[in-house]
């Protein structure tokens, strides 16, 4: 049972091994263009052609060859043939141990008829000689030939030898080149099946990785924005509140009926801006904006009664447009702050909106003290945040422009896509 247990293990290592490695080609094979893959291609048969080249043939062919040669003369050859004629040297006897049978003996000269004696007839040439030595215990047979004959029957049978290994080796070379060019082509072939099925799929991948992470920084960055903004948010001008209700305490002695409206006014203001700080909605309606600048610019009027004029220009059908929260807001208070507040004799202050071009451009002009002459206090939301803020939302869709207005103040204008709130 453990045996088992380890070999399952082991071939489930071996898969997941292979499905890693498939996967790591796939992918890289993916990120290939496809000029670059033909190009690694081209190379790969290219170096396919050289490789077989120089294994299957050249030097290494007659090198196999010569082997098969020496194989073949260290064979347990029963007949050797050299100049001196024919060797017969039988290396498998029978199994009943018995000599094998011997070639038949010339006739003895004793059982010849007697004839004159006449000199001896030469042999023929190219024809055997008459003289045969055998074993005396017939384990060899020499057939002696012509030293002509002898040499060219060696020859023949040496060339004929020297033919068979060479062909031999020839067919064994084609076989093992063949394969061998074969699994390059099935190789590339694979690479460029692996790449036009998987491709898609491996490149939707990627995208999906990139898209999730970019979207996963833009959330984050969005919500440094948001939270930054929130903190802004929750400042709520504390010296603006307690002047406020510093004046309230003040008009109570003098003139309570005063008093009374700044105080309803404050309680507008509050009610306009505390739902606005605890939500976290990333847009909201023009229309809550405008209610919530117009309690805050009654609460300043009070406090700078004539030298503070407001002139709000926003249509009913716009109400319902969406905007981003607290912009309108902070541009209003850097106009107040920065430009009409330090004025001694005021100014006018004037807020408009309208659709250009499917854009939705909210405008805050005033007549004050103009750029650069009051500093900033560092409260209130910041025009480098806004923008920032816009650039999050909106992308370069969202832009808030900021000019110099004649013949003095600035003029603060945002464009963002025009959509209804939900």
């Amino acid at each position: 049972m453990q045996a088992r247990h380890t070999n399952q293990h082991y071939f489930s290592s071996v898969l997941s091994w292979l499905y890693r490695g498939f996967d790591a080609v796939a992918t890289w094979v993916t990120q290939l263009s496809w000029w670059k893959f033909f190009l690694f291609a081209i190379l790969t048969l290219t170096a396919g052609a050289i490789l077989q080249e120089e294994l299957f043939s050249g030097p290494a062919s007659e090198e196999i060859a010569r082997a098969e040669r020496e194989a073949g003369r260290r064979s347990d050859a029963a007949i050797l043939i050299d100049e001196s004629g024919i060797h017969f040297n039988p290396r498998n006897r029978p199994r009943n141990g018995t000599a094998p049978p011997l070639p038949p003996a010339p006739p003895d000269a004793s059982d010849a008829p007697e004839a004159p004696d006449a000199p001896a007839a030469p042999p023929a040439p190219g024809s055997p000689s008459a003289s045969t030595t055998m074993g005396a215990n017939g384990e060899s047979v020499h057939i002696e030939l012509p030293p002509q004959i002898g040499e060219e029957l060696s020859n023949a049978i040496e060339a004929a030898v020297e033919d068979a290994a060479e062909q031999k080796v020839s067919r064994y070379h084609k076989q093992a080149s063949t394969w061998f060019m074969n699994f390059v082509i099935l190789f590339v072939l694979a690479l460029f099946g692996t790449k036009a099925l998987v491709g898609g799929k491996k490149r939707a991948e990627a995208e999906s990785q990139v898209a999730n992470a970019a979207a996963e920084r833009e959330a984050m960055q969005r919500q440094l924005s948001e939270t930054k903004m929130q903190m802004m948010q929750a400042q709520v001008e504390p010296h603006f509140l307690f002047n406020t209700l510093a004046s309230v305490e003040h008009l109570i002695q003098v003139d309570p009926p005063r008093a009374s409206a700044m105080q309803r006014s404050l309680i507008q203001y509050l009610r306009a801006v505390l739902p606005q700080m605890r939500d976290n909605a990333v847009v909201t309606g023009l229309g809550r904006e405008v209610d919530m600048v117009t309690a805050y610019l009654d609460l300043l009027k009070m406090r700078m009664e004539e030298r503070l004029t407001v002139i709000m220009q926003v249509p009913d059908g716009l109400r319902s447009a969406a905007f981003p929260p607290m912009m309108l807001q902070s541009m209003v208070e850097n106009a107040i702050k920065h430009g009409l507040e330090c004025k001694p004799e005021g100014g006018t202050l004037k807020i408009t909106a309208e659709v250009v071009d499917s854009k939705l451009r909210v405008t805050v002009t005033d007549d004050g003290v103009g750029f650069g002459v009051m500093p900033s206090d560092g409260t209130g939301l910041g025009l480098q945040t806004i923008r920032d803020r816009l650039k999050l939302l909106h992308g370069d869709a969202g832009q808030l422009h900021i000019a110099a207005n004649s013949p003095s103040g600035v003029i603060a204008m945002i464009e963002v896509p025009y959509q209804l709130s939900k």
